[in-house]
């Protein structure tokens, strides 16, 4: 992996001195618009224009479907918006992730946020493969639908960041005066085209990583998130690893062992165990604290994933709870797992379960892993070829760079459709909102108050969200 990271990064360094030669090179073909610099060519002209000639009636049926998806994105965003402000302002400070709620696609930011168990690596090559088909796929598609309805087409061409080239995007320069003149559902479908690709982009993908998802990896074992617990009152503890103690936090606390062994915490019912910084970690205020069950999966501290049982192969849930089926309590079984370290495996002795005294139990547990929300649904949906626990393992050692980099596509094009139709005037969902409230209205007068009203209503909610994340830090 570290090796890996070096020659991405020189990856980096060679694509900033290519690009920078490169437009040296072409500083006669160069503009400049703020903080971008412009390289216009004709080389996409001549095929925008083929496109949006030969295929007139079905760019018009696909314009009122590109609008309406226009719509959806526009609302699923604001939803998303509202959602993270409710999630950041009924939060408490100290329980505020440490990434801004702004999240730039930037090659590391999981690894520069902490946000590695949220997300994949995003290696530079990553972006540069993804930013190509995002940025191209949605100019041109704008372009194509701009020559549909006879709106001429200057150029085309890249945008570089003028103090970081590595960040480019590309451009398709219109007719500004012609698309203005335009019917307002005219620029309506020029304006949803560049999200409408990217759907479709991100459609094209998932069923790409699907399919290679089968071929490529295959169920190795069951994934656990936890261990068997039990909310504990704190008065009711009478036995700390063998010694009577009343049952008074500060008395419990003091008797834990100072070290990361397990501590044996007993009531007059049940036996549990704690490490000591676990214990104390937790808010005890209510006079309740969450303890491990004396199970055989926590007291052998037994790894993440279970790959088999007594040579056993374990591939599903059903193959775990059918293999648990054949063992009585206080057998022994070998159990092979999967940590952060390698593989290792151990022999434990199964127990008894608490519910059923004949059947055996391992004490593992599976957290809720439910997506609630509208894109926790469209996370499912994208996810569905995974069976939820199941730890799949690569058949060849590029398979996880492979799949990784498609992940990241879909994700991308996802974002930037979504961030595209924005209500705000930069955006191509500005001018979108701007004529769908024209529309509506009939008023220029009252559009433009409302679009006011909208821009700054999401600015001072993008502010308010970034204030709450920096205060994090004091």
């Amino acid at each position: 992996m570290v090796n890996f990271i070096v020659l991405d990064l020189t990856f980096l360094v060679l694509f900033i001195i290519f690009a920078t030669i490169f437009l040296s090179i072409k500083r006669k073909n160069l503009g400049s618009d703020g903080s971008l610099i412009l390289y216009r060519t004709q080389w996409g002209v001549k095929l925008i224009n083929y496109v949006g000639k030969r295929y007139k009636k079905t760019l018009k049926a696909l314009s009122y479907i590109s609008i309406t998806m226009g719509y959806i994105l526009m609302v699923s965003v604001l939803i998303l918006i509202a959602q993270t402000v409710y999630i950041y302002l009924t939060t408490p400070i100290a329980k505020v992730i440490r990434a801004p709620p702004i999240m730039p696609l930037i090659p590391y930011f999981p690894q520069l946020f902490g946000l590695e168990s949220f997300f994949p690596p995003f290696y530079f090559i990553y972006f540069i493969f993804a930013l190509i088909i995002v940025a191209s796929v949605h100019e041109f598609s704008h372009g194509i639908f701009a020559k549909r309805y006879n709106i001429k087409i200057k150029s085309t061409g890249f945008a570089f960041f003028k103090y970081f080239p590595a960040l480019f995007g590309a451009f398709v320069e219109q007719d500004e005066k012609q698309m203005r003149k335009k019917k307002r559902f005219e620029q309506m479908a020029v304006l949803s085209a560049g999200v409408f690709a990217n759907i479709l982009v991100t459609i094209l993908f998932f069923v790409i990583i699907a399919l290679y998802f089968s071929l490529s990896f295959s169920a190795g074992g069951i994934m656990f998130d936890t261990y068997s617990y039990s909310i504990v009152n704190i008065s009711d503890i009478t036995k700390v690893n063998g010694l009577p103690i009343n049952g008074e936090y500060q008395n419990i606390l003091n008797k834990l062992y100072e070290n990361d062994s397990l501590n044996n915490i007993s009531t007059d019912r049940k036996d549990y165990l704690a490490k000591k910084s676990f214990f104390e970690s937790q808010d005890y205020s209510g006079g309740k604290v969450v303890l491990y069950d004396n199970s055989p999966a926590r007291k052998y501290g037994i790894g993440g994933v279970i790959t088999e049982i007594n040579g056993v192969k374990i591939r599903s849930l059903n193959d775990l709870a059918n293999e648990l089926k054949k063992y009585s309590p206080n057998e022994e079984v070998e159990i092979k797992t999967i940590k952060e370290g390698g593989e290792e495996t151990e022999k434990i002795i199964l127990d008894e379960n608490p519910d059923d005294k004949t059947k055996v139990w391992l004490g593992i547990g599976f957290m809720d892993r439910e997506k609630k929300g509208v894109f926790g649904k469209i996370y499912s949906f994208f996810s569905f070829f995974k069976e939820e626990y199941v730890y799949y393992s690569p058949k060849h050692n590029w398979s996880v760079f492979v799949y990784d980099l498609f992940w990241w596509i879909i994700l991308i094009n996802l974002a930037v459709a979504l961030f595209n139709m924005l209500p705000l005037g930069f955006l191509d969902g500005g001018r979108f909102f701007y004529l769908t409230i024209l529309s509506l209205t009939k008023s220029k007068k009252i559009t433009e108050k409302a679009f006011a009203g909208a821009t700054y209503l999401l600015l001072f909610l993008l502010l308010t969200l970034m204030i709450k994340w920096i205060l994090v830090f004091f």
